[in-house]
């Protein structure tokens, strides 16, 4: 986010104080190409929902995709009034974090289906997964006012409980440790699951699917509930959480353009700055005088056209001021500066 460059307010102090502090637009450039493309695709006029029918042409059928098409388009663009600006914001973060989530479920308040952004620091899986499918446990981060929580407990979704206000190592290789920086993951450990009894009455170890929300404040749980369908003799979960990568990574989250060309972006800052910054000493240049010479309104900048008087006793102004050899700005940097931002573009 910091190479955005949606921060520049930013003093800077080094190399001088004053200094530039502009953000080259390569990494936002790059990023808001994707985000406007992927939503012109993603996102059609008529609706994203396109049926097919599998096997042999028939009319009945054709008909009855035509009407799921048509309904869950209308769904999609008129009832689900939160989609199109969920959608939107995924697609900006998508490409600068290389994983984004969605989160699709039907809300009991509003009434009707609901599709949610998810960032991906938001959403916890366990170390050694590779897909949502098969994921064995999934940890939804979710920010709720502590008002919106009672209204759930008041309505029996939650269980009532009062409400606190917020105030072991594993040894891996060199590569294993690298891989893990790269994909932002980190080892923890499992703990019991619910599991499965048999006819008996017995624990079968095999583990269930169950949602349980816990209150991050007191460690409490506010409702334990059954996450796959009661007639459903294998007891498969009920997925709610898609997954979108922008390219595929080492593990479970994918690469964006900050993992691919963050150190373009980084360079081509670091060399914008320094030409603007030596544009700016050649045009205000810096040196040394001797303690003996006078000049009016020394620390005033000299304006345009402006001679101003100075006093240089035993000797010539020219001997009594010696200006720092600053250099224009380098072609070379300038040159190199229009070889990263090309290559950045053409990735």
């Amino acid at each position: 986010l910091k190479y955005l460059g949606m921060k520049f307010d930013e003093q800077r102090s080094e190399p001088f104080e004053g200094a530039s502090n502009v953000t080259h637009p390569l990494l936002g450039e790059a990023v808001t190409t994707f985000q406007a493309q992927a939503y012109k695709e993603l996102l059609p006029s008529n609706g994203p929902v396109k049926t097919q029918v599998i096997g042999l042409y028939d009319s009945i059928k054709e008909t009855q995709a035509q009407r799921v098409q048509d309904f869950m388009n209308y769904q999609i663009v008129h009832v689900m009034e939160e989609f199109d600006e969920e959608l939107d914001q995924m697609l900006f973060y998508l490409p600068l974090a290389g994983s984004a989530f969605k989160k699709v479920y039907y809300d009991d308040n509003l009434d009707r289906a609901v599709s949610k952004f998810i960032a991906p620091e938001d959403l916890i899986v366990p170390y050694y997964t590779t897909d949502l499918e098969s994921c064995q446990r999934i940890t939804h981060v979710i920010k709720m006012s502590e008002n919106d929580v009672k209204k759930l407990q008041a309505s029996g979704f939650y269980r009532m409980l009062d409400l606190k206000n917020s105030q072991g190592e594993n040894q891996f290789s060199e590569i294993k440790e690298e891989i893990n920086k790269l994909s932002g993951m980190q080892p923890t450990y499992d703990s019991d699951d619910l599991e499965d009894i048999n006819e008996e009455g017995d624990l079968t170890g095999i583990k269930l699917p169950y949602i349980v929300t816990i209150d991050s404040n007191n460690q409490e749980i506010l409702s334990i509930r059954r996450n796959y369908k009661e007639e459903d003799t294998l007891k498969n979960k009920i997925e709610y959480f898609v997954h979108f990568k922008f390219l595929p990574g080492l593990g479970f989250y994918g690469f964006g353009l900050t993992h691919m060309i963050g150190g373009l972006s980084k360079a081509s800052t670091s060399i914008l700055r320094q030409l603007i910054d030596a544009g700016t000493l050649a045009n205000l240049p810096a040196g040394f005088k001797t303690r003996g010479i006078r000049i009016r309104d020394e620390d005033t900048p000299i304006q345009p056209g402006e001679f101003r008087d100075v006093d240089a006793p035993g000797g010539s102004l020219r001997e009594s001021i010696q200006p720092l050899p600053f250099k224009e700005p380098s072609s070379t940097l300038l040159s190199l500066l229009g070889l990263l931002v090309d290559s950045g573009q053409k990735f």
